[in-house]
């Protein structure tokens, strides 16, 4: 582990085991089955995170981790004919599964998706009025993670928003997340998401905090709203 002060913000976070390339593997094999697995305890979460965010029509908006691509619609519909939605995941058939969304929905002129890595975002400085990611920032290794945030504020714009929803420490560490925790460490390919400290992170990365409501989905998620 590197001896970085970056890393103060997390004492006891886990590490992430899966290679970025296990991980896109792993979420080609499942974006079929995804939404039967995930959506109906996500989802809820996913809505907040978006209420947080309060996309305005005309607005240029970027989710990280987009999967199969809900949050994606949605979006389009907030930000309207007039507004711009991007997307980006790691998965190859994410992106597929959510262009058939997008397309049914009859949004294809006002989104674009793309296959990639969130610490390297294809965009330009300064891009977005909005940013959304939900269980992504936890997939990232902790040394990553500031590197991933740094990425996310060069490409929003001074003053723009930035929802983030995650797996979060700032829950009750119980039985339950003892459980979790050591099946993430154990069998990382069925568990893998780790709790993290979200606020922490995102103000450790220079973004100050608006809003901050810790949920229940059996384990905590931290749903957080900052600004650049």
């Amino acid at each position: 582990m590197p001896e970085d002060s970056q890393l103060a913000y997390e004492p006891g976070i886990a590490r992430v085991f899966n290679s970025r390339e296990e991980t896109r593997q792993y979420y080609n094999k499942i974006a079929k089955i995804y939404d039967l697995m995930a959506e109906h305890s996500e989802g809820p979460m996913r809505e907040l995170g978006m209420k947080f965010l309060d996309v305005k029509p005309g607005e240029r908006v970027l989710e990280i981790g987009f999967g199969t691509g809900h949050c994606i619609v949605e979006l389009a519909r907030a930000a309207g004919a007039e507004g711009l939605v991007c997307g980006v995941d790691i998965s190859d058939k994410m992106v597929e599964l959510a262009q058939e969304f997008v397309d049914a929905a009859g949004f294809q002129e006002r989104v674009e998706l793309k296959r990639g890595d969130g610490e390297t975002l294809p965009y330009p400085d300064n891009t977005f009025d909005a940013l959304f990611t939900s269980f992504t920032l936890e997939l990232f290794d902790t040394p990553e993670i500031p590197k991933f945030l740094a990425e996310c504020k060069r490409v929003l714009k001074p003053g723009g928003r930035f929802s983030v929803v995650a797996v979060s420490k700032m829950g009750k560490d119980g039985v339950v997340m003892k459980a979790y925790e050591w099946t993430h460490k154990h069998f990382p390919n069925l568990v893998d998401c780790r709790p993290i400290f979200v606020k922490a992170a995102l103000e450790a990365a220079g973004f100050k905090v608006q809003q901050q409501e810790i949920e229940s989905m059996w384990v905590p998620v931290e749903i957080v709203l900052a600004v650049k």
